[in-house]
């Protein structure tokens, strides 16, 4: 399988030749912005650069027509009370291909995706902490040690138009390399605007991000949930006596706010079920974007 993938990204990388800079999406997660905690999925970025010939307002119907780029970091840490999930640094490359036809939207995409030391995230964390005279996180001189995988990932929806400006999205989602999962859940969006939006799923929250924006302004009430089947996880090894939940869940609300063109902000709240065999609790994450675009 992974020569298919790695083939695909390839060739997805190469892109059109006419392309342009269509949009930019990008999305800041913290625990120290949702429920406080220095917890499990302690902090990620998402940054997404979107390419083509243009943007009608429509998905196009052929793959490869308008591409993102995409990269990503998490850190992932056990807390101080359970001691068991490994901590893992993680930092994702990766080109997405958004497509659509008869009102069903949706992207195939792969990622290259490194973890452990060599990714220096928890000298990044560490150093951060001592700066602004925070304890150490736990568990980074115990974390996964380097390894590089290869991820593909399938996201289709079907927005529906409930009133005119109340719109239902449902979608599903697979999931194939660093945690495998199939995933199914929906969005609602409340607003005027937001209607001829590219839109981007965050990997950790699930959040959707606005890469490249509509017209108009004013405010975007958005809400959602899902759940998803878990099978294999990297984050999980069995040799340190962890195993993953057969299930996670998410449930996520937000508020965008667009000002005019290239200008808009974000801000969300997150809440990640328990993911793995004696959590007996979840978390809430809080999720930031600012978009100024001149």
């Amino acid at each position: 399988m992974k020569p298919v993938l790695l083939a695909t990204a390839i060739a997805l990388f190469a892109g059109p030749a006419s392309a342009e800079i269509l949009g930019f999406g990008r999305l800041f997660t913290n625990d120290a912005i949702g429920d406080g905690h220095d917890r499990w999925r302690t902090g990620s970025s998402m940054w997404s650069l979107v390419t083509g010939p243009e943007w009608t307002g429509l998905y196009p119907q052929a793959v490869g027509t308008i591409l993102e780029y995409r990269l990503q970091t998490q850190i992932v840490v056990p807390y101080r009370a359970d001691g068991v999930r490994p901590y893992v640094g993680m930092v994702s490359l990766g080109v997405h291909a958004p497509f659509g036809s008869d009102g069903v939207e949706g992207s195939f995409g792969v990622d290259v995706t490194a973890i452990g030391p060599q990714t220096r995230l928890s000298d990044f964390q560490e150093r951060f902490h001592e700066a602004f005279s925070l304890s150490a996180p736990p568990g980074a001189e115990d974390q996964l040690g380097d390894a590089l995988y290869l991820v593909a990932v399938a996201e289709i929806a079907y927005p529906l138009r409930v009133t005119e400006t109340a719109t239902l999205r449902p979608f599903a989602e697979l999931r194939i390399g660093v945690e495998d999962m199939a995933r199914i859940g929906a969005d609602v969006a409340l607003g005027r605007i937001g209607q001829a939006d590219l839109v981007t799923r965050d990997t950790v929250s699930g959040q959707l991000i606005r890469a490249v924006e509509g017209p108009g302004s004013g405010p975007i009430w958005v809400a959602g949930a899902d759940v998803a089947r878990v099978g294999a996880s990297v984050l999980l090894p069995a040799d340190r006596g962890v195993a993953p939940r057969d299930l996670r869940w998410r449930a996520r609300t937000g508020l965008h706010w667009q000002f005019g063109a290239g200008a808009s902000v974000f801000y969300g709240l997150t809440w990640l079920g328990p993911e793995f065999v004696g959590q007996d609790e979840g978390q809430v994450v809080g999720g930031v974007r600012l978009n100024f675009n001149y």
